[in-house]
């Protein structure tokens, strides 16, 4: 097994709209979609979908929904014997996806806010085989830093991806992750300074070295992605592509990052490859719809 995502899974139900409506009105979205997503998801199928063995930590309630997230991850090849099932909703996600290709996103937690420390025990045999564990915010704090311990407990590398940003995220029970990876929002406000420039995201990753963390990496958007670690200080440029949707190409940047880096060690090589994934997946609709696979890949 390559990697364990211990997370969330959404049912992304995404509107295209010329504008948000207005308080009080109504307006018609030219077009509708509903997918499978949440970042835990997102970042398993893309991983898995490069050609990863992954194994899925998660929760789904008991409606409709689950059953599709769980045949999903079966299709994408992902393991699923800790996709576990819980009473009530599903966690859904409504995505509206404006004109120029800007998205707006609300969650409900649903399942996702029920996934806790002792499924990470319950599954601690499989998660001991894997090589790094990928996790993000969309599940309970306590989960995020039991994953932590126990990553570091067995000295399996860990991925955090802080999203969405929390301000109550204790960064000292964070710092032992092996990959810090926020967007330029998550980053100011985690650290409470500016991001406006590059030197302001600089300095903003050099307060999160400072405060323990091995390997800052912020994705830029249009401004590429900054890795920052010890006596490492590297600024990629964005691949630059016709953006038609841009809802969870952060979540294709970590799904191929963290496959290229367990499959060849190699940091700048996985920042290379994920960010010409992450371009290719802004150039079509939807979320894991957009993710290439292996061949796909390939031909790019």
């Amino acid at each position: 097994m390559d990697i364990a995502v211990i997370g969330s899974n959404m049912v992304d139900l995404i509107s295209y709209i010329d504008r948000m409506p207005a308080e009080g009105e109504t307006l018609e979205a030219p077009d509708f979609h509903m997918g499978c997503g949440g970042k835990g998801a997102n970042q398993a199928v893309a991983a898995a979908r490069l050609g990863s063995d992954v194994l899925m930590i998660t929760r789904v309630g008991s409606d409709i929904f689950a059953d599709n997230t769980v045949a999903n991850f079966e299709k994408n090849g992902i393991d699923t014997r800790y996709v576990m099932r819980t009473e009530g909703s599903s966690g859904v996600a409504p995505i509206f996806v404006d004109a120029e290709s800007h998205n707006s996103i609300l969650i409900i937690k649903g399942a996702n806010a029920q996934l806790s420390p002792a499924d990470i025990d319950n599954a601690a045999a499989d998660i001991i085989q894997c090589k790094l564990i990928v996790l993000q915010l969309e599940v309970p704090l306590e989960t995020v830093y039991a994953a932590i311990r126990f990553g570091k407990e067995h000295n399996i590398p860990v991925l955090l991806n802080p999203a969405p940003a929390q301000p109550d995220l204790v960064l000292s029970e964070v710092k032992d992750c092996e990959y810090f990876m926020p967007n330029e929002s998550e980053l100011s406000l985690l650290t409470g300074m500016p991001v406006d420039t590059i030197d302001d995201v600089r300095n903003a990753a050099t307060a999160l070295l400072n405060a323990g963390m091995k390997n800052v990496i912020v994705t830029l958007g249009s401004r590429g992605v900054l890795w920052m670690a010890d006596g490492v200080e590297e600024l990629l440029p964005a691949v630059e592509v016709q953006p038609r949707d841009t809802t969870g190409a952060g979540d294709a940047f970590i799904g191929c990052f963290s496959h290229y880096v367990v499959k060849t060690g190699d940091v700048r090589l996985a920042l290379e490859k994920a960010n010409r994934y992450a371009a290719d997946s802004v150039t079509k609709l939807g979320t894991q719809t957009s993710y290439a696979t292996a061949e796909e890949f390939a031909q790019l």
